[in-house]
């Protein structure tokens, strides 16, 4: 099973950007989607962003679009998730999340492969 680590977290000022990385350590050539989801304290894991591996088409949430953008280095085994304009409601444990079969979704019951996850804080 491919492994998943993320990186990147960290604690940054409202307005400023952040870029997390998740590494695989394989390739992920059985991986029909990746994602990246978030879980802040006392709310449930929740869609971020979505990226079809083979095609490079991507979905975002919402809440994220125009802010945030998804993309992946198929030569490192690696996905990005680029954070601009950070705000507060963004903070949040991150995690990286793959699909061995199908195509992006935003429910996290979907994902069978899961990072450890990296802590993004935005302070005001």
């Amino acid at each position: 099973q491919v492994q998943l680590v993320e990186s990147g977290g960290g604690l940054v000022q409202a307005g400023g950007s952040l870029r997390l990385s998740c590494a695989a350590s394989g390739r992920t050539a059985t991986n029909y989607a990746m994602g990246w989801f978030r879980q802040a304290p006392g709310k449930e894991r929740g869609f971020v962003a979505a990226i079809n591996w083979i095609s490079g088409y991507t979905y975002y949430a919402d809440s994220v679009k125009g802010r945030f953008s998804i993309s992946r280095d198929n030569a490192q085994n690696t996905m990005y998730l680029q954070m601009n304009s950070l705000k507060p409601e963004d903070t949040a444990v991150y995690y990286c999340a793959g699909r061995t079969y199908g195509s992006p979704t935003r429910q996290a019951v979907d994902y069978s492969l899961w990072g450890q996850g990296t802590q993004v804080t935005v302070s005001s």
